[in-house]
């Protein structure tokens, strides 16, 4: 039997049972193993971790323990950069995209509000959330540890909370967004960036209280929704501003 010794760092603690959390800890094994093999059976998704050092000396995944090592395991540092020659994975998320699973309706109406590129279906299954998060470079919204350990995924994270107003603050703070925020500028029905349109190209579809009283309108050239700013428009700023301010 070998032991190592592990200490994990910030949100990363939250997959750890109470006693292991923010202190260093003895692991056992048995068979050769992969520092990556060592984080996931401690509970810990390797697509949360963006640094690894053993003996105070950056590793990858595939780097394989030794008796009596010392490692440190810290998250994603997507508020500051750390050189490439450090880090497990290529870059940070400077184009915040994401695809969230079918859990996360609400998180992806809120994040699309506040202007991020996300992609959400309820028919996705986590085989078509790793394709696109793959093929499109996007982070993984879940709630579902297990999706997080599979090997293909790079990027992801573990929504801590039930609750969407909760989640978005979670993934504002996590990806540190609040400076990137472009909010009404996506459609929360299907994603798509709004343009502005003429009033008389709408006219025929828009009620006639808003025919009188808007003048400035937004439109998605997906789902020919129209978007203007009445009573939704005043109950979401308020909704944002909520949220920012907790921030």
């Amino acid at each position: 039997m070998k032991k190592v010794f592990f200490r994990f760092y910030e949100e990363l603690n939250d997959f750890l049972p109470s006693e292991r959390q923010k202190v260093q800890f003895s692991y056992e094994y048995i068979l050769d193993t992969s520092v990556k093999d060592c984080i996931e059976s401690l509970g810990v998704p390797h697509s949360e971790i963006d640094l690894i050092l053993v003996n105070g000396q950056p590793v990858d995944f595939n780097y394989l323990m030794h008796e009596g090592d010392t490692v440190s395991v810290y998250p994603e540092f997507e508020s500051f950069d750390i050189t490439a020659d450090t880090k497990v994975r290529d870059s940070s998320l400077r184009e915040p995209k994401f695809v969230v699973d079918i859990q996360l309706g609400k998180l992806a109406k809120y994040l699309r509000m506040f202007g991020f590129d996300t992609l959400y279906n309820n028919r996705l299954t986590n085989y078509d959330i790793i394709k696109l998060s793959l093929e499109q470079k996007r982070a993984i919204l879940t709630k579902s540890i297990n999706l997080l350990k599979r090997k293909e995924i790079v990027r992801g994270y573990w929504l801590r909370s039930y609750y969407p107003q909760e989640q978005i603050s979670e993934v504002l703070k996590r990806f540190d967004l609040k400076n990137k925020i472009k909010e009404f500028t996506r459609c929360i029905i299907c994603n798509s960036e709004l343009h502005l349109i003429e009033k008389s190209e709408i006219i025929d579809t828009l009620p006639l209280k808003v025919i009188e009283q808007q003048n400035i309108f937004l439109f998605c050239p997906d789902c020919k929704k129209a978007y203007w700013k009445g009573t939704h428009y005043n109950k979401m700023s308020f909704l944002i501003n909520t949220i920012l301010s907790k921030i």
